[in-house]
């Protein structure tokens, strides 16, 4: 995903800490007050921005999910038919690690809350996820050609589920540093996708 260099919206202040505090306590651990006191405003003063916390959890998964889909087609644009094959793929673990370590909290959520959602806002996470992973399933048979649409689905949701590893690997002082988990983290994608091709065997 694109990096900010701009400061952040109170919206998005507001959602990062919602983020946090609805990960570390759950999403019934966590009152409206405290969310604002973690932005330096009042509980009530929230209700201008958002409806409730119902509201916050939805922007939030139908956020990221969004985000990753836009990502992705981006770095595909980006690679407009030039680039090989392998590079665009390199280019979608990378994508996907940053938001596997950068937003870890958002990852428990997913696990943890997407059920909370109205069945419209859980129907649209799931439609935009189907989307995502299919982009990377074209990507994925265009490497491994050797791969069947199942088999690379089947390893695509494998290596989401590594890479959405991260909420599991420790504190983040126990790691041995960004760079060397991304890197970690792509070469171990990588391993998988081949271990799942048939010319593997």
């Amino acid at each position: 995903m694109a990096t900010r260099t701009d400061a952040p919206t109170r919206r998005e202040q507001i959602l990062k800490e919602a983020a946090r505090l609805f990960a570390e306590r759950g999403f019934h651990g966590v009152g409206v007050d405290e969310i604002g006191a973690a932005v330096g405003i009042s509980g009530p003063g929230l209700y201008r921005h958002f409806a409730g916390k119902d509201a916050m959890l939805a922007e939030l998964l139908v956020g990221i999910s969004g985000q990753l889909l836009t990502g992705a087609k981006r770095r595909l644009a980006e690679a407009d038919g030039a680039a090989r094959p392998e590079a665009v793929l390199d280019s979608l673990i990378e994508g996907h690690i940053d938001f596997a370590l950068d937003d870890r909290p958002l990852i428990t959520l997913h696990d943890r809350e997407l059920d909370r959602l109205r069945d419209s806002d859980r129907k649209l996470v799931r439609q935009l996820q189907r989307q995502y992973v299919e982009l990377w399933v074209g990507v994925v048979r265009e490497v491994h050609p050797g791969l069947d649409e199942p088999a690379a689905r089947s390893a695509v949701h494998s290596v989401f589920g590594l890479l959405n590893s991260t909420p599991h690997l420790g504190r983040p002082g126990s790691l041995p540093g960004r760079a060397a988990t991304a890197g970690l983290l792509h070469r171990m994608a990588r391993g998988a996708f081949a271990a799942a091709s048939p010319a593997a065997g």
